[in-house]
């Protein structure tokens, strides 16, 4: 259970009353979040995943064969728990061709794992499922299946599922924190009149006897669980090459048949630009082996691994809007920069709790003041981060609860970037910043990490202790305020509305370091002139007292 207590206040003279508000949180929140004894004895090593939509009763069949590694030796009475979301069903498991018996817990499964064998090394088991998936209401935010046509009348298939999870249409280990370390392969089998795609590179295509075909799709590198997704539909495919840090990679574009010509404009301008500025701020793409893809969705977009969807229509800004309202966010496309960015921050790097989603959210959102900053310059950069602030409600801590499947505060996108270009600030050495960048891509390429491991990270390499600003602005939601006022010819200043023994340093306008700390402190002057004006590249507030 989690708990988030207000302040206290006096119900009568004698009593003294917590005002509290508590968010319940279940068994079933605990096994999907956690890493529990169904799931920590063993690993995922790959997916070979088949389905069979029907478009016509929104159902799906399949079967997950699932490549593991025991992590401990065996004990007498042990279960597997695989996640596969109600309403799905949960046809047979086959192991070594013997069935074995399985139970259903909520959203989660137990298999009765056999007794009489020995503890190896590697396994394999076999699932098999049906049923009609939870469809999306409003993807990609309350995820699902997508049952769509496209402009002409057409069949138009897909899944969203960040959050939700993958078992909302498969089974699998729903757990950020494993994902299948030597890549998955997705077989597509859809009538022969549409086309499959899925992540990375196409594998094979069979033409069935039952006027149907097979798509399979293979990836070399680890994935999410919820970034393995069919898309499905009239496409038509054309690619390029971009000259990267790793020699080419391959970009490849899957839109409409009536799309094609747009797809060709906006694609063509905006991709290779991208990945110039991401490859230079945060080293190579982290999947050369898979290729780079975008395929057009009827959602908006997601960060599907070396499959990105993009439903921005071919337009600037992000759905023709600038977020940062500064003019800077409306000369680019929001979808191609931004889920691209997760490649990096997402993909290549992943939290094992989603509590510590920020990771994923804050870097990428600052990647678009990276792209902006390519672009149009550092003062361009600077005035969309600081756009970006309007969007900031302070409501809850970025950073959520651990183990039960919940994020934190949406601020992790603008207030996780506004902190990232604070720190930048006080680092006060691009080269330095960048080569931070670069080394947490190098240095976590392809792992899973927690918060606390990029927080120390950043200290570590900027010889910094930023373990402050890290809790004050992840932990907390107050912005602290920077208190000034004058006395004779100096100026004092101190902190407040922050944590204990916050002391980041500011910089003002007029090129002068301060260190404030909780405490009052005193600089003539002659070096602060007539009041205190911080640079507004910190995100903070200011307040003549």
């Amino acid at each position: 259970m989690f708990k988030y207590c207000g302040r206290i206040v006096i119900i009568t003279l004698l009593i003294l009353v917590n005002v509290c508000s508590y968010a319940q949180f279940t068994h079933q929140d605990s096994l999907r979040g956690g890493n529990g004894p169904g799931r920590d004895w063993w690993d995922v090593k790959y997916y070979d995943l088949t389905v069979i939509p029907d478009y016509s009763s929104k159902t799906i069949a399949g079967k997950n064969r699932i490549r593991l590694e025991w992590l401990k030796p065996y004990w007498t009475e042990r279960t597997m728990q695989i996640d596969l979301q109600q309403p799905m069903v949960m046809d047979s498991v086959l192991y070594k061709n013997t069935s074995l018996k399985f139970v259903r817990d909520g959203n989660t499964w137990n298999i009765s794992w056999p007794t009489n064998i020995d503890y190896p090394k590697e396994d394999e088991i076999v699932i098999y499922f049906h049923g009609q998936p939870r469809e999306a209401v409003n993807p990609p935010w309350d995820g699902g299946w997508i049952w769509q046509r496209d402009r002409l009348g057409r069949p138009w298939m897909t899944v969203a599922c960040q959050g939700l999870g993958a078992s909302v249409w498969y089974p699998c280990k729903d757990y950020q924190g494993d994902e299948p370390d030597n890549g998955a392969t997705l077989n597509i089998t859809i009538p022969d009149s549409l086309t499959g795609v899925g992540n990375g590179r196409l594998k094979n295509k069979i033409v069935n006897n039952n006027k149907t075909a097979t798509w399979t799709w293979e990836v070399k590198n680890p994935i999410n669980n919820y970034n393995i997704v069919p898309y499905i539909g009239k496409y038509v495919n054309w690619s390029e090459t971009f000259a990267g840090i790793n020699g080419n990679l391959d970009c490849s574009y899957w839109v409409m048949d009536y799309d094609l010509q747009k797809s060709r404009q906006q694609f063509g301008r905006d991709v290779k630009l991208m990945l110039s500025c991401f490859e230079n701020w945060f080293g190579p793409y982290p999947f050369y082996e898979d290729g780079y893809k975008l395929v057009e969705t009827p959602h908006l977009g997601m960060e599907h691994q070396s499959a990105i969807a993009y439903g921005n229509g071919f337009n600037n800004g992000y759905l023709g809007m600038d977020r940062s309202e500064t003019g800077w966010g409306s000369k680019w496309d929001y979808i191609i920069v931004h889920e691209s960015g997760h490649e990096w921050f997402a993909n290549s790097i992943t939290t094992r709790d989603i509590a510590d989603m920020w990771v994923h959210e804050g870097f990428t959102t600052y990647a678009e003041t990276l792209f902006v900053e390519c672009q149009y310059g550092k003062k361009a950069g600077d005035a969309y981060t600081q756009g970006l602030r309007s969007n900031i409600r302070n409501d809850m801590p970025i950073i959520g609860p651990y183990g039960v499947n919940k994020e934190g505060s949406s601020d992790m996108y603008d207030k996780g970037s506004n902190m990232i270009h604070t720190i930048r600030q006080v680092i006060n050495n691009d080269n330095r910043f960048k080569q931070i960048l670069r080394g947490i891509n190098k240095d976590f390429y392809h792992k899973t990490v927690s918060s606390s491991d990029i927080e120390q990270y950043f200290s570590r390499n900027s010889q910094m202790d930023l373990s402050r600003i890290f809790n004050q602005y992840l932990r907390t939601i107050r912005i602290p305020v920077l208190e000034w006022k004058k006395t004779g010819h100096q100026i004092s200043f101190r902190w407040a509305n922050c944590i204990n023994g916050f002391n980041m340093p500011v910089k003002l306008k007029n090129g002068t370091w301060l260190n404030p700390t909780t405490q009052w402190k005193i600089i003539p002057m002659s070096k602060a002139g007539m009041a205190i004006d911080v640079d507004r590249n910190f995100y903070i507030e200011t307040k003549k007292v």
